[in-house]
């Protein structure tokens, strides 16, 4: 796999967590089925990122709510 050296770092530890997770599932499923095992890592991967992509979206509506508050008041005092 070819990356930017810039993106080595960050490819790696990838890498690296996708690599425990597949040691982790091997140890606590009992399977040896390289390509179950990918699967369920890629399952597990793919609900952590719709979750952290939620609170990011609560976050962002929250910030722009919090905005729209203090520019309401801003102009209220102007």
């Amino acid at each position: 796999m070819k990356v930017k050296v810039d993106d080595e770092a960050k490819i790696r530890r990838a890498g690296k967590l996708i690599n425990d997770k597949l040691k982790r599932y091997r140890e606590e499923f009992g399977l040896d089925d390289r390509q179950d095992l990918l699967a369920m890592v890629a399952f597990d991967c793919m609900v952590e990122a719709m979750e952290v992509n939620e609170v990011n979206s609560e976050d962002s509506e929250q910030i722009s709510s919090t905005l729209s508050s203090i520019n309401n008041q801003l102009k209220s005092l102007l």
